[in-house]
């Protein structure tokens, strides 16, 4: 069984190196001989996934002007509107991989939660037209993000496995019976615990993430994150681990972090983690966290993983799903709109902290539910070739 995962823009975003290394494993671990490749926008961040079967280059290639291919495209899309030549050509590098292939994985989680997609519709368009069976991996789409034309593509794939009960719930609603219930593959992720830097308090230490995808939507968030920070260390005796988890040019954690270090370093209990971790190895600070707060998801899904009370800057449906699914109610996750407010922000981690016992009491019981649900994507894939 030939599997090849697409829709992935390389492990640059530790969250979707999570993605691919946990699916992988589990997928591998429960369907016995199947080979996963993985075509990536860029591979050359990848060559940490030791599990995977192959790489290939699967980034998007410009049509050269005045070229053959050129010429054909634009009478195709000026006289007939129809740009599928055009995006087969662009899209090659993925869709020539094809026709050897069984499954094709879509597995950028929140893909769809970003607008059109027709590169992604054509490829997907191609995999039906070649008899290949197509599947949509752990994804998040909020009702605001549907689409007729997102519609019409969702109904060409043979399984839709979403990660959270809200996007299976409003998938549901919009007729689509390709659908099943599943939790996101990076909560069985492992981890690697490498030493801890100097000034980590052991059992005494809260991490805090922040990205600059969720700046730019609520600019005053930047203030209100400082004032919490602030709030922490007047108010508390722990540290502070401002933990990065995407380091992607123009949507890169470390810088807007290193700020943060840079205004508090002198209290003594602030402290940066590098950016070069993978994304085992974040899970690794992150499980020994005794709170967690943090804006990308998969660094809040390793701090969830591993027990550790969790307070989300949610930006869309998958933070409040997952929240939903762990502790029946959208436990301590902040809309984009609440987290400009620092009185909201300081109230929700004094919460976290009174009811620090009860979150990790929850936490030991859903996890392994949790993590049960993950398995069901495999279970789901392995019926899908029977």
């Amino acid at each position: 069984m030939k599997i090849m995962m697409f829709a992935h823009d390389g492990s640059l975003n530790r969250g979707c190196e999570a993605i691919v290394r946990a699916s992988t494993s589990i997928i591998k671990e429960k369907m016995k001989g199947a080979k996963v490749f993985l075509a990536s926008g860029k591979p050359e961040t990848d060559r940490i996934l030791s599990k995977v079967d192959g790489i290939y280059d699967g980034s998007p290639r410009s049509i050269k002007r005045y070229s053959y291919e050129w010429l054909l495209s634009s009478v195709n899309v000026k006289l007939f509107n129809n740009e599928s030549y055009a995006l087969g050509k662009i899209h090659n590098n993925i869709v020539k991989h094809i026709p050897q292939m069984d499954i094709c994985l879509s597995i950028g989680g929140d893909n769809y939660c970003y607008g059109e997609q027709p590169g992604w519709y054509e490829i997907n368009k191609r995999v039906k037209a070649q008899g290949k069976k197509l599947v949509l991996w752990g994804c998040s789409i909020g009702q605001e993000d549907m689409s007729y034309r997102k519609l019409e593509d969702l109904k060409l794939f043979d399984l839709i496995l979403a990660r959270e009960t809200l996007t299976y719930q409003m998938l549901k609603s919009k007729g689509l019976n390709n659908v099943k219930l599943c939790a996101d593959a990076a909560f069985t992720m492992e981890k690697e615990e490498l030493e801890l830097p100097s000034g980590w308090q052991l059992g005494n230490t809260v991490g805090l993430n922040f990205s600059p995808l969720v700046w730019k939507k609520n600019e005053k968030s930047q203030t209100a994150v400082r004032d919490l920070i602030t709030h922490i260390l007047k108010t508390t005796d722990m540290t502070i681990a401002l933990t990065p988890h995407v380091m992607e040019n123009g949507n890169n954690d470390y810088e807007i972090l290193q700020k943060y270090y840079e205004e508090f370093q002198h209290t003594g209990r602030v402290i940066l983690l590098p950016s070069h971790l993978n994304a085992i190895q974040y899970k690794g600070y992150i499980s020994r966290m005794r709170f967690f707060i943090g804006a990308r998801t998969h660094a809040t899904i390793a701090a969830y993983s591993n027990f550790v009370p969790t307070m989300v800057l949610g930006y869309s449906v998958k933070s409040k799903g997952i929240a939903k699914d762990i502790f029946g109610e959208e436990k301590l996750v902040l809309g984009i709109e609440e987290i400009s407010n620092s009185l909201r922000l300081i109230s929700k981690f004094d919460e976290m902290v009174r009811e620090e016992e009860t979150i990790k009491e929850t936490l030991q019981v859903s996890i392994p539910r949790i993590k049960q649900m993950s398995y069901k994507a495999v279970e789901y894939l392995d019926q899908l070739v029977q």
